[in-house]
């Protein structure tokens, strides 16, 4: 009994163990299918991926960066072109010991740390036989000197890339801008493989707003590598397609001229074609070196650059918000003209202040003793603030600010350029938007006057005394004359027309005559400095000065007792020849004091540069353009 009951459990473990045997077959025939499966999708349907992937590891893609597109003045003077520059690159591997070549280097040029710091970037970012940049921008005297000793220096080698330049340098930095090397920002603005091997990107002015123009298409060549990612042979090349060669409406001549009158003081200037908004002339002073950013500021020059009183960087004309003073008087003259609140012939006593009715506050004039018996022409002529105060008090703001937002004040112009800035057009709803207040009735006397919130560019100024040459036609100014459409023909831009400013013609022929009497007659405020020196053609204008601090009811103006950086800016607005205006012009004089003694004779040296010394003598686009 006990034989037959081990004879069963042993048969019992046979099977069991059978069982066994049974499913680590089944187990191992399942895993060699999951294996074999695999195996023929990899070599099968996946064979086409993995061919393309080890293609790859043999073949490579490098991009060629185009050349960028030129920018020229509209006679065809270069304002930013390209040219071969030297640079110091090193190859690690062939190097040895690179605190050792960094120091011999030392001997033949100036390394700051922000070269070196940008050298060991470059080092870890690419592979050891690819060369690095360590220095650019090198004088020919510098290459020489390293050709000489090439034979010392392992590794190293002088390469000669194109870099922007910029010939006539500050005095059209904020108008052309400048191009420095791309950022992490500068790529999210564009299409990064389309600069994949570009270096710079515009940064400000025409460089940064025509940037998709300028820059130009990538060309690529196919290169064959080994395992290590040497190059062996080049296998193709696509070229790449170059930038868009620019011109502008700008005018070299008319630029230095402008440039020139501002005598090294602070301030803008524009000037502009009022038949068609082409920008003649773009200004802001002082100006900064462009090519310093093409080559690399280092952070001590940035930083003094940066911080220089007189803010080098800061484009006045286009972003600068100053009160217009004065200048808006026609305007406000125009609007009452039109909205029948007073005539031209109307006359009134101006004393040497104004009251609003049951109050006992002075709104003073600029000239203490005022101006006496004064119609729309005179009091415009003159400057009479007491005239506009009235004026301003009987229309009110409300029907005063519908004419000056026609003439674009509170707008961007559209300029195409970079940081132009919209200025303040103060309203009830405007106020009452931003401070939560309510609208006095002293704010609209002052802003009659070009004063209180009311704040405009340079660029804004140029733009609707353009307006009120062409008697309310308005176009927008624009820097772009033409562009080369890749056939040797230029393509001109055409003129872009805005909603005019319709007012009465006669009312347009009081306003235009008052601004002839305000430079050609004895009592103009323009007349000492501009009309008496009798110019071959006739000027028609507006001074005007802007407050930097408010005075008190009883409290004077004296330069004499001020800094100077408490002086009004000083302002002029103009067109010529006022029987056929061809150049509209704003002029800022900053902390320059009176408009009529500082910015109007700026204004007649910009004029003369246009009209008489041939500035403005150019070629015009075809007739059918």
């Amino acid at each position: 009994m006990a034989e037959r009951d081990a004879y069963g459990e042993e048969q019992q473990d046979r099977e069991r163990f059978a069982v066994r045997i049974l499913l680590a077959l089944v187990i191992l025939a399942v895993i060699l299918l999951a294996l074999g499966w695999r195996l023929s999708g990899l070599q099968v349907g996946a064979h086409t991926h993995f061919t393309t992937l080890s293609e790859n590891n043999r073949l490579r893609v490098e991009p060629i960066a185009p050349t960028r597109g030129v920018i020229r003045d509209r006679n065809g003077v270069l304002l930013a072109g390209n040219r071969a520059s030297y640079q110091l690159e090193v190859t690690v591997e062939q190097a040895g010991n690179l605190d050792s070549l960094l120091a011999r280097l030392r001997g033949y040029v100036e390394l700051s740390e922000a070269d070196v710091e940008r050298f060991q970037r470059g080092v870890r970012q690419r592979r050891p036989f690819q060369p690095v940049l360590l220095k650019a921008g090198l004088d020919d005297e510098t290459v020489a000197r390293i050709a000489v000793s090439r034979h010392e220096l392992p590794g190293v080698e002088i390469e000669a890339r194109p870099l922007r330049f910029y010939p006539l340098g500050s005095e059209f930095s904020h108008a052309v801008g400048y191009v420095g090397r791309i950022n992490r920002q500068d790529l999210q603005r564009v299409d990064g493989r389309a600069y994949a091997g570009t270096s710079h990107i515009g940064k400000s002015g025409v460089e940064r707003y025509y940037e998709d123009l300028l820059h130009g298409q990538p060309g690529y060549r196919q290169v064959e590598v080994n395992a290590q990612g040497r190059v062996i042979r080049e296998l193709s090349v696509t070229p790449p397609q170059p930038g868009t060669d620019l011109t502008l409406t700008l005018d070299v001549n008319l630029q230095q001229a402008a440039y020139r009158a501002l005598d090294g003081r602070d301030g803008a200037i524009v000037a502009v074609d009022p038949n068609n908004g082409e920008v003649l002339a773009l200004v802001s002073a002082p100006g900064f070196d462009p090519e310093s950013f093409v080559h690399g500021i280092s952070q001590a020059d940035f930083a003094a650059v940066r911080d220089d009183h007189r803010r080098p960087l800061f484009n006045r004309a286009l972003s600068g918000q100053y009160p217009p003073g004065s200048t808006i008087k026609p305007m406000v003259g125009l609007a009452a003209l039109d909205e029948e609140v007073t005539t031209a012939e109307r006359e009134m006593f101006a004393r040497g202040y104004f009251q609003l009715p049951g109050h006992e506050r002075r709104y003073r004039d600029w000239r203490r003793e005022g101006h006496g018996r004064v119609d729309m022409s005179r009091a415009i002529a003159v400057s009479s603030d007491v005239y506009f105060y009235d004026l301003a008090h009987t229309m009110g703001i409300d029907r005063m600010v519908p004419i000056l937002g026609a003439f674009g004040i509170g707008q961007r112009t559209g300029i195409d350029s970079t940081g132009e800035r919209s200025g303040i057009l103060p309203s009830r709803n405007w106020k009452r938007a931003t401070h939560d207040q309510v609208w006095f009735p002293g704010e609209t006397l002052i802003t009659a006057i070009g004063q209180g919130y009311m704040l405009s560019t340079p660029l804004q100024m140029a733009d609707f005394t353009a307006a009120l040459a062409a008697r309310g036609e308005r176009y927008q100014p624009h820097l772009l004359r033409s562009m080369d459409n890749g056939v040797g023909e230029p393509e001109y831009r055409l003129p872009t027309l805005r909603d005019p400013v319709t007012v009465d013609a006669k009312h347009w022929d009081a306003i235009h005559g008052s601004l002839v009497e305000a430079v050609n007659a004895r009592h103009g405020t323009a007349w000492g400095s501009v009309g008496s020196t009798r110019p071959e053609y006739t000027i028609a204008g507006k001074t005007g000065t802007s407050q930097v601090f408010s005075l008190g009811e009883d409290e004077e103006y004296d330069e004499d007792e001020l800094a100077r950086r408490l002086w009004d800016h000083a302002l002029f607005v103009g067109y010529a020849p006022a029987e056929d205006p061809r150049i509209a012009v704003a002029v800022l004089v900053e902390h320059g004091g009176s408009g009529g003694r500082v910015a109007a004779p700026v204004a007649r040296e910009v004029l003369d540069a246009y009209l008489l010394e041939g500035a403005g003598m150019t070629i015009d686009a075809p007739e059918d353009e």
